[in-house]
């Protein structure tokens, strides 16, 4: 399943380029020797950075999986859809229990 929702997109790729420029720049105080408890604030400012990515990437997939399983969750009809939603449904987990 892709990103279809290109401010979505564009939003998280933004965010990521700029946590790779707080990684650089980590490199270069660790370089630099610089005091520790500034580096470790930046270290904490890129955990925070991540997760709230994170939290949008699943957010952002699990909507497009609940609009793909919307209306048809419990049909009897058709064992094939229901069969999909439910994997749907177990790999939203899983994704979630990797999720910092």
């Amino acid at each position: 399943m892709k990103i279809e929702n290109l401010d979505t997109k564009n939003k998280l790729i933004k965010r990521l380029r700029r946590i790779e420029g707080q990684v650089r720049g980590i490199q270069t105080m660790l370089e630099e020797e610089r005091d520790c408890r500034e580096i470790m604030q930046q270290l904490s400012a890129i955990s925070s950075a991540i997760k709230s990515t994170s939290r949008t990437f699943f957010q952002n997939y699990a909507a497009m999986c609940l609009m793909e399983m919307e209306g048809v969750i419990l049909s009897d009809k058709n064992p094939d859809q229901k069969v999909f939603n439910e994997k749907m449904l177990g790999e939203m987990i899983a994704l979630l229990d990797k999720t910092p």
